[in-house]
């Protein structure tokens, strides 16, 4: 017997959901565009970052090794694994649009970061450019986009709780090791949540609005199915 290929249908965004993703996308965006304000005109630490900073390498210098630990989810070998899995899972249900979604978004978010974001700001740390921090970028954008296409909301909220917890973790392990200060990871979390909750709207539109195709016969055009409709009674 050979499993069907054939897409699942894609669930209907509620209404209220998508009211929220432009407050959302919002929110993150002035978040991004406000913490470069409190940049010093010299370089360096921000107010904020100084008293973290000072209270961080006062508590855990003697113990370093747990800056590597606590840096771990950030690292590009187990954010890259999650973006795979993240995309497999959907892809085992038959739910491609979301498949792609949670595949290609990321890493686009990842480039535009790179090569728009981080050029702009020009924040430096020693030899490179700080803000907004891309590995938290990554790794926010794969889990976000994980989030917008999960079909479960108690998945997307032990989601949200779980990065709750783990990105205060990086950012301590970060500026612990001398990578990052503070607001470059906050910047990082806005940008990413910005970029990709964006990019889900239009994303899904296109995914799921019928296509015109054409059909023998002169003139004859049928519309494909929506991904998230219904097969017709046999």
């Amino acid at each position: 017997m050979t499993r069907s290929t054939a897409p699942a249908p894609a669930p209907p965004d509620h209404p209220l959901r998508r009211a929220a993703l432009p407050a959302v996308v919002l929110a993150a965006v002035i978040v991004t565009l406000v913490v470069p304000l409190s940049f010093p005109a010299g370089g360096g630490s921000t107010g904020a970052d100084l008293l973290l900073e000072r209270n961080i390498h006062a508590v855990l210098d003697a113990h370093t090794w747990v800056y590597r630990v606590l840096v771990f989810p950030s690292n590009s070998y187990v954010v890259l694994p999650l973006l795979v899995a993240s995309a497999a899972w959907f892809a085992s249900r038959r739910q491609w649009w979301a498949a792609g979604f949670a595949l290609v978004a990321p890493e686009l978010v990842v480039a535009v970061n790179s090569f728009a974001l981080k050029p702009f700001w020009d924040r430096k740390l020693d030899h490179y450019l700080a803000y907004p921090s891309g590995h938290t970028v990554q790794l926010v954008a794969v889990v976000t986009a994980f989030a917008l296409v999960s079909e479960s909301a108690r998945v997307r909220t032990v989601t949200v709780i779980v990065m709750a917890v783990v990105l205060p973790a990086v950012m301590i392990g970060m500026v612990g090791l001398g990578y990052h200060h503070p607001t470059d990871v906050l910047g990082g979390t806005a940008a990413a949540v910005a970029l990709v909750t964006a990019a889900y709207p239009p994303f899904r539109y296109f995914a799921v609005t019928p296509r015109a195709v054409a059909i023998s016969g002169p003139g004859l055009v049928r519309q494909d199915r929506r991904e998230d409709e219904p097969d017709a009674p046999q």
